[in-house]
């Protein structure tokens, strides 16, 4: 029996379980080894650690849980389910554990526009954050993949890092009002749809278009859909927003109790130091929900 199953591996989960561990409680990471930045060489915007390759961070992570008696283990959780005041958690090899809380930290899936080369690039000069990726294309020739009104933010919103800034529609209309704004900002529009990615080894040389038009590019940043890397929280009942992500409040509580939820799968700033934070912050109401039922009043 475990206090605390946590489901992911990445920074969430992983701070998570070295705080509950520093609070003497029994925790189980389970991780199924495919996070979300596994195609990314480096990771930014984190304290201490900025240009560290993901794999690296989460190394390190998973190096310090063993003095608190974490215990990590690599699979995939199957299902959960309730019995009693307990959940009975599943994993795909067989092997069932019982916890008293559970901790989702599983992340998200970015859904890669269906572009020919281009999920070749990704992680090297395709990048959905320019948060993240911004600075090291800095002034350089750079697309912005998408339409509507998330295409046109994404868009402006590159012109902090460059001058020179596209928005490739990929056949998506826009507005008159949104055209007019992207002009005035000195970003064109291509609105042709694409045939494919020429790159080398992933870095971006240019878009080919139908109707014969190459764009030289350096960089593309897009945006499209993502979701929930597994359902578990979903097979709960958990609520979701209408952005696709669990809804829990400063405290990662789910509306289920004793689910907790952090990282990616809950959070709009998906950020890996964002991330790590929220694992701490589910780690001290999971320990402060436990208090309260193992003191007497």
């Amino acid at each position: 029996m475990f206090d605390v199953v946590v489901v992911g591996g990445g920074p969430a989960g992983l701070s998570a379980a070295l705080m509950l561990g520093r609070c003497r409680r029994r925790v189980l990471v389970v991780d199924a080894g495919t996070p979300r930045n596994a195609a990314s060489h480096a990771l930014h915007g984190y304290l201490t650690r900025d240009g560290t390759a993901p794999a690296t961070l989460n190394a390190l992570g998973r190096a310090e849980l063993g003095a608190y008696g974490v215990q990590m283990r690599e699979g995939v959780v199957s299902g959960v389910e309730r019995e009693g005041e307990f959940f009975r958690v599943q994993m795909a090899d067989g092997h069932v554990e019982h916890a008293r809380f559970l901790l989702v930290a599983t992340g998200v899936v970015d859904e890669l526009p269906d572009v020919r080369g281009l999920a070749a690039c990704y992680g090297r000069s395709v990048f959905h954050c320019p948060y993240c990726d911004g600075w090291e294309r800095r002034d350089r020739r750079l697309g912005a993949l998408g339409y509507g009104k998330s295409g046109m933010q994404l868009a402006l919103s590159l012109k902090t890092w460059s001058a020179r800034v596209v928005l490739l529609t990929n056949g998506g209309r826009l507005g008159a009002a949104a055209l007019t704004r992207l002009e005035r900002n000195g970003v064109e529009v291509i609105p042709d749809r694409l045939l494919s990615i020429a790159h080398d080894d992933g870095q971006i040389s240019a878009v080919e278009c139908e109707g014969g038009r190459t764009e030289p590019l350096d960089a593309i940043f897009f945006t499209s859909g993502q979701h929930q890397h597994c359902d578990l929280a979903e097979g709960l009942g958990c609520v979701f927003n209408r952005k696709g992500t669990v809804d829990t409040g400063m405290r990662c509580e789910t509306n289920v109790p004793n689910v907790f939820v952090a990282g990616d799968a809950s959070r709009d700033a998906q950020f890996v130091i964002v991330a790590a934070a929220e694992g701490v912050k589910a780690a001290l109401a999971i320990n402060q929900a436990m208090q309260q039922q193992e003191l007497i009043p």
